[in-house]
């Protein structure tokens, strides 16, 4: 179901009208983070709408929940569809629409604790290395995307922010270049310096490209010719994904982001700084992304004094 159509069946069971109010939340979190949201929204108000839910408030939004563990929907998924319930909530008692009583009661539907964590992943640095110098530079198409992938593996920063940089971002700052008043998760602004060889392959693009000003990564077509005003950071993901498995690397979303992480961090970068480039709210997020709470390297298993024959059958 589509967002206006769940939006129509949402009304006509709770006689609200929802959609000034999703947009609100949307235009609430980041880019990377709209297509998700909206897609727990609607499928919320889908839910609402054709179960007939007597009234939107603390229980209703439990027993949703408790249907989508039923369904087998992860803990991850369930907190971030509550998140998007949560903020429709505040929108609509900000709004007059729900009491502000019941709206708080929505605010304290606790959310589902996720046992263990997963695992990234994060690439060496010969392998970075080659997942930058994957795309070919006698095409347009292939100097942007080394600048990207360049950008992404020595800045950090997530797509979303990839794709919002402009030429006035890059500035020089104590004698270097670095990413400016770059606007994050949570609307927060940070500083990100740019390694040398990234603002190396940048220059190549841009100037191969005749940009000069407004955004920096734009689409080709496949007649290699600039096609519009930016990337989206769905076709940067799409872009990574596909050098990456030329090269038989399995990468997901973030990891160019954890791959900077561990390079710096071993590289001997302080942990807080590392955490400061990456615009993290706390240290220990940082540490998750490192992977500093369990060694790979010098594992536990590595010290058990087995000795196994391997020469048989």
């Amino acid at each position: 179901m589509d967002t206006s159509t769940a939006l129509t069946v949402a009304q006509n069971a709770g006689s609200v009208d929802f959609s000034p109010f999703v947009t609100m939340v949307l235009d609430t979190v980041a880019d990377g983070s709209k297509r998700d949201y909206q897609r727990a929204l609607v499928d919320f108000m889908t839910w609402y709408g054709t179960t007939r839910q007597p009234e939107l408030n603390k229980a209703t939004v439990l027993r949703y929940r408790q249907q989508m563990l039923d369904q087998g929907k992860s803990a991850a998924n369930v907190n971030q569809r509550l998140s998007a319930i949560r903020k429709l909530a505040r929108e609509l008692a900000d709004n007059g629409v729900l009491d502000g009583q019941i709206a708080a009661g929505i605010q304290r539907a606790q959310g589902v604790r996720a046992e263990g964590r997963k695992l990234g992943n994060w690439l060496s640095k010969e392998q970075a290395e080659a997942l930058i110098g994957a795309p070919p530079v006698g095409t347009l198409k292939g100097k942007r995307d080394r600048a990207l992938l360049a950008v992404l593996i020595g800045t950090g920063i997530r797509r979303a922010e990839a794709a919002s940089l402009t030429v006035d971002h890059l500035q020089q700052r104590d004698g270097r270049w670095v990413i400016v008043d770059l606007v994050g998760k949570r609307n927060k602004t940070r500083s990100v310096p740019l390694p040398a060889f990234a603002k190396a392959l940048v220059d190549r693009w841009l100037t191969a490209a005749g940009i000069s000003e407004g955004y920096i990564f734009r689409p080709v077509n496949k007649g290699d010719h600039l096609a519009g005003e930016k990337m989206t950071p769905q076709s940067i993901y799409i872009a990574v994904v596909g050098y990456a498995g030329t090269l038989g690397m399995d990468v997901a979303a973030h990891d160019t982001r954890r791959t900077f992480a561990k390079l710096a961090y071993k590289g001997g970068a302080a942990l807080d700084q590392v955490s400061l480039t990456l615009g993290h709210e706390s240290l220990a997020t940082t540490q998750r992304y490192l992977g500093l709470e369990q060694d790979l390297t010098d594992a536990p298993c590595d010290h058990l004094g087995l000795h196994i024959d391997l020469s048989g059958k």
